[in-house]
């Protein structure tokens, strides 16, 4: 006798179907807005507009890694509902009122504004789907739609913020975002989400707004993963900022063609997303996120000898397959390492970290770029990569690949509780120790397991 579930699709559940379609909603809304604001920063600073952006992403980084676990941890008792359909208004009158700005200082801190609640939007969300789908098959192919859906977001966006622009001037472009988060807000607003628990317990507010960052620093997937976003960045930085270069400057080739380099990989990145679910059933989730940032190192030490365009659309191809890799699977590590009252900090911490890679690789990409040539600079982001990776496997050892953080159990909801021990009153005794040893064992137990006994619920 066998016990297997079948996996459901995501979508077959309402409640992620409607928090995936406001995921959606708000990433083409968010795209609009950046190639607004590329013209905006035009108007307002001419020649300079460059430095205004430079500027205005950076700002976002710094609200990203700061202002992640400080909002996560002042809006801890909130209701996620409400907590989620409030920061969609925040973005949305922010992005309206782009428009009527006159100096750059103003564009500045409406850009602190709306990341302030993109920071306390996303973890908040991404903690919010593992309750929703509870058994790691269906959410990890959630993962994996997000993925695709990020990816899609950075080819689509540009396309579509061209056709608008061919009606109306780069104001509509505002417009149709903050139309875009109040449609994410309506839709989070008829959706019944589950209840938060109780934030962990700590001695002072101090504590609570660090619980997260500490118990990521304690785990050593966490601390893994915490590597491989270094590289995740160092490669990230390579494409989006010096794409334009080497396809222009580098390769003498037109506008059209920087799309198609950044298309490439994220066609890439899309391909691994969706093949992704089948092979974490069978390989663990280390050695694929290892072999991603393998291929980062190894798409970045060829990108300092590339010498075509043909060649340059390969090794994108090849970085985005990496980045794929190792991104998707994130949040299942997040997920496993703390239980329902702890994801929302470490979501948040994990949040705060990988974006805490781009502040150090976006100016070495940049700034090294021009003054040491793309060569040297691609070298030295290759090293960074190879040094994270090296790091990513001794901070996440093999024989931990599986279990909790520190002292946490996994903390299940009484439906679930309630369905498990109807199959396990069903079940033969010894195909359940085999499925125990399979969920609470050791590496070596869950191995001899997996040959005895299919995936319990």
């Amino acid at each position: 006798m066998s016990l297997t579930t079948p996996v459901r699709g995501p979508l077959a559940n309402a409640t992620y179907r409607r928090l995936f379609g406001a995921q959606v909603i708000a990433l083409v809304g968010t795209g609009l807005t950046t190639v607004a604001l590329t013209l905006l920063a035009y108007d307002l600073a001419g020649g300079n507009a460059g430095a205004v952006v430079g500027i205005a992403l950076a700002l976002k980084m710094v609200v990203y890694v700061f202002g992640a676990p400080l909002i996560t941890t002042l809006t801890a008792r909130l209701p996620r509902r409400q907590l989620l359909v409030g920061l969609d208004v925040l973005r949305a009158g922010t992005v309206v009122a782009m428009p009527f700005v006159t100096e750059v200082w103003q564009v500045y801190v409406l850009i602190v504004l709306v990341n302030a609640g993109s920071a306390g939007f996303t973890p908040t969300f991404q903690a919010t789907i593992p309750d929703v789908l509870t058994d790691e098959p269906t959410y990890t192919r959630a993962l994996s739609l997000s993925r695709l859906a990020y990816e899609l977001e950075g080819l689509l966006s540009p396309a579509l913020a061209a056709v608008i622009l061919g009606f109306m001037s780069y104001d509509g472009l505002f417009a149709a975002n903050g139309f875009a988060f109040l449609a994410s807000a309506a839709l989070v607003l008829t959706t019944r989400l589950p209840a938060r628990r109780p934030a962990p317990a700590a001695d002072s507010w101090s504590k609570r707004l660090t619980f997260g960052i500490r118990r990521y620093l304690a785990t050593p997937r966490l601390r893994g993963l915490l590597a491989l976003n270094l590289a995740v960045a160092a490669a990230s930085a390579t494409v989006v900022v010096n794409t334009v270069i080497y396809v222009r400057d580098v390769f003498g080739r037109d506008a059209g063609d920087v799309a198609w380099a950044l298309g490439t990989s994220g066609a890439g990145a899309m391909i691994v997303a969706l093949a992704l679910p089948r092979l974490l059933d069978r390989i663990r989730d280390r050695s694929v996120m290892l072999a991603g940032g393998g291929l980062l190192v190894a798409g970045l030490g060829v990108t300092a000898l590339v010498d075509g365009f043909g060649a340059l659309l390969a090794v994108w191809f090849v970085i985005g397959a990496g980045l794929s890799l190792v991104q998707t699977p994130a949040g299942r590590l997040v997920n496993r390492s703390g239980g329902l009252d702890e994801r929302p900090a470490l979501f948040a911490a994990q949040f705060s970290l990988s974006h805490a890679g781009w502040l150090i690789t976006y100016p070495i990409a940049g700034v090294l770029g021009v003054t040491l040539g793309l060569a040297a600079t691609a070298w030295l982001l290759a090293a960074i990569a190879a040094l994270a990776v090296v790091a990513a496997a001794l901070l996440w050892p093999a024989r931990r690949d599986a279990g909790s953080a520190p002292g946490v159990r996994d903390r299940r909801d009484a439906g679930k509780a309630d369905e498990r021990a109807l199959v396990l009153a069903q079940a033969d005794p010894d195909e359940v120790r085999a499925a125990d040893l399979r969920e609470r064992g050791s590496e070596e137990q869950r191995d001899r397991a997996a040959g005895h006994v299919a995936v319990l619920p």
